[in-house]
């Protein structure tokens, strides 16, 4: 019976570019959602960026352009990356849509109706000279619990301990690197532990989640559930919050929302086929996600949606971590390897290949190892599939005019037995387990490969040219049933061999039991080389450098004295006013001052102005501040901004600002 299902991958920041991290769960999702449509399934395929969040109004800020601007530019990249690697989505949005703010809006006022919203002031970590509210990640500051330097606001990655922002030791702004306070703020909370008794049962059944993902969150149940903050404070790049004031929906509230909106914007004609996989039983909801943020799809989404009246997802597929080399991917090393740049190097589906190759329905990490990776592509796909097709369907073919012949009693018996891996590759691929199903596949493809060696039709050719066409037609039957195995994985280099067959290139299970016969082949065109270990060696080489033509820009500029509207734009002028100013014992150019920024409090600077100024002529006096410079420690003390002068020695002379400037005033 033909089946209805959505599939979904999770959303990539807008922040950053898609990464090899990204491509497992990409391709992995993607060839299941290939197989079902090859089985005739109604399987969609949706995803969309993740927009919104500080992060990527900061990002936005450095970039000198609006958060809209930015999350257009990353959509582009993104959709053109993950296409490169044949990832088929029916729909790439982005959260950052009337759609996601629809539902986002609905499902929060639906939740506040049925009395599962609270609210209460909290505690948080607030930096006057940004004007925001610190997320954990944009505190760092010493471990309270090993010591260890420059950690985050949520855990330390040295100890693994979790704790409170507000415990970090000389914390700072990971953005200015100013000592953030504590305010008290207003928020809004999800009561996740109304939902405990259905949740529970949702997680406790087999069909929903992994074995070894139950027993994960079965520690959350434990421990009590606790209410979830769902809002935050402005500035904020997200939803506003109906009915507050200055409140933003939290980016993971809007983000798996984004599921929907991706898909009501592709069913916008459509309503019914929405409903039936949002609101009634009639089609199936698959998301696939990494264990970093299971929680959040096993947990809060299946919450949310239980509250709200919509349906809750039939299965939550997690995968485990990429590492590269047996270790975590590396900037340092080369291996935090961006798609764009495995692009330029390396054959997609090469990848799409090996990733299958090691993939199986666990949370285990897996390994790019780039050894095992050409040795594997090499052997069981160029030497297995693709040389099954090249070896009979170039010279020997043409001194047979491309003609095909019949199957001989023998070569039908050898397809009927390649048949008979089908219901073990379907279960394989089915059950998310594709190491299972290249070993089959590539347990039958070695088999013709020994029937094409034992008969040699390339000896046959020369003296008995009938017998040479019986081996070639049995030859390319049986790469039209692997083939139709192999495609969900490396879907191009399958749709070249159905195309020299004459074949659609959507050939799929309905045609698996077809037997070519008597007919002509097409021109033979090249289906994919061995992997260049040289090309690997390259790409990680030229990972680790700064590229070229970023240096010799970078160098010419430097070189022209230039900077660009970006480099000005980053700095910012604000008017101080000094409040102290003293003598600094044993400097000889330089002078202590105490200035007064207004909202932004006391800076402490040191300038070398002695020459020009006495403490007694600079009390009381306005001048212009470079208000956000990172905070230098000098052999006197902490230097926190500049005064801006011109001239030297004697002659040198502050910036003054205009006599009505109040300390604090921000200069354009």
């Amino acid at each position: 019976m033909k089946e209805k299902i959505l599939v979904t991958t999770a959303l990539p920041y807008a922040n950053g570019p898609i990464h090899l991290g990204h491509l497992l769960e990409a391709v992995q999702a993607d060839i299941w959602v290939r197989y079902q449509k090859a089985k005739g399934n109604d399987c969609y395929f949706f995803c969309a960026d993740d927009t919104h969040g500080t992060p990527v109004m900061l990002a936005a800020q450095k970039a000198g352009i609006t958060p809209e601007e930015l999350v257009t530019k990353i959509h582009k990249e993104h959709y053109n990356d993950l296409s490169g690697f044949h990832i088929d989505y029916d729909n790439y949005y982005t959260t950052n849509s009337p759609e996601n703010q629809k539902y986002a809006e609905e499902i929060y006022t639906t939740l506040k109706q049925k009395g599962h919203i609270s609210s209460r002031d909290i505690e948080q970590s607030y930096c006057e000279h940004d004007k925001m509210f610190l997320p954990d990640r944009f505190i760092k500051g010493t471990c309270p619990k090993c010591g260890a330097k420059d950690q985050y606001g949520d855990g330390c990655e040295s100890c693994g301990a979790n704790y409170s922002p507000n415990d970090l030791l000389d914390s700072r702004c990971a953005i200015c690197g100013n000592t953030p306070t504590v305010r008290s703020s207003k928020h809004l909370f999800f009561k996740l532990q109304d939902f405990e008794k259905p949740l529970l049962a949702w997680i406790q059944d087999p069909s929903h989640v992994q074995e070894g993902v139950s027993k994960k969150l079965q520690e959350w149940f434990d421990s009590g559930l606790q209410e979830w903050d769902i809002s935050r404070d402005e500035p904020y790049f997200g939803f506003k919050i109906p009915g507050e004031d200055n409140k933003f929906f939290y980016v993971w509230l809007d983000a798996p929302i984004g599921y929907m909106a991706s898909s009501q914007n592709y069913f916008h004609e459509k309503q019914q086929e929405f409903d039936e996989f949002w609101k009634k039983e009639s089609g199936k909801i698959v998301h696939f996600v990494g264990k970093d943020i299971l929680y959040f799809h096993t947990l809060f989404w299946p919450a949310m949606l239980m509250g709200s009246g919509y349906q809750t997802p039939d299965h939550v597929h997690v995968h485990g971590f990429m590492t590269v080399n047996g270790e975590k991917m590396s900037k340092s090393k080369g291996t935090f390897i961006k798609a764009a740049t495995f692009l330029q190097h390396q054959d997609p589906e090469h990848l799409r290949f090996y990733l299958a190759c090691k993939l199986n329905n666990s949370l285990e990490d897996m390994d790019l190892n780039f050894a095992d990776y050409s040795a594997r592509v090499n052997a069981d796909l160029i030497g297995n599939l693709v040389n099954i097709v090249s070896r009979v369907s170039t010279s020997i073919l043409d001194k047979l005019d491309r003609q095909l012949g019949k199957l001989t009693p023998e070569g039908n018996e050898y397809i009927q037995k390649l048949l008979e891996y089908r219901e073990s590759i379907e279960s394989a691929y089915e059950t998310k387990v594709y190491s299972r199903a290249i070993r089959e596949i590539t347990a039958a493809g070695d088999m013709v490969n020994r029937y094409i060696n034992d008969k040699a039709p390339w000896l046959l050719v020369k003296e008995d040219k009938e017998k040479a066409r019986e081996v070639v037609t049995f030859a390319l039957n049986a790469a039209k049933i692997l083939a139709i195995y192999l495609k969900p994985i490396v879907p191009e280099i399958c749709s070249k061999i159905f195309k020299l067959l004459n074949l659609a290139v959507d050939t799929n299970y309905s045609h698996i039991d077809t037997i070519l016969e008597d007919q002509k082949v097409g021109e033979y065109r090249f289906l994919s080389k061995r992997v260049d270990e040289k090309a690997i060696k390259k790409m990680i080489q030229e990972n680790t450098q700064k590229p070229k033509e970023e240096k010799v820009k970078q160098e010419s500029q430097e070189k022209n004295g230039y900077i660009s509207i970006q480099d000005v734009a980053k700095v910012e002028l604000r008017v101080g006013f000094i409040k102290e100013a003293n003598h600094v014992e044993g400097a000889d150019k330089l002078l202590n001052v105490k200035v007064d920024l207004g909202d932004l409090g006391v800076k402490n600077v040191f300038a070398g102005i002695k020459a020009a100024y006495t403490p007694e002529e600079l009390l009381g006096l306005k001048v212009v501040v470079v208000a956000n410079l990172q905070p230098r420690k000098m052999k006197f003390g902490v230097s926190e901004a500049m005064l801006l002068a011109s001239g030297s020695g004697e002659s040198l002379s502050l910036f003054i600002p205009h006599k009505d400037a109040k300390a604090g005033d921000l200069l354009k």
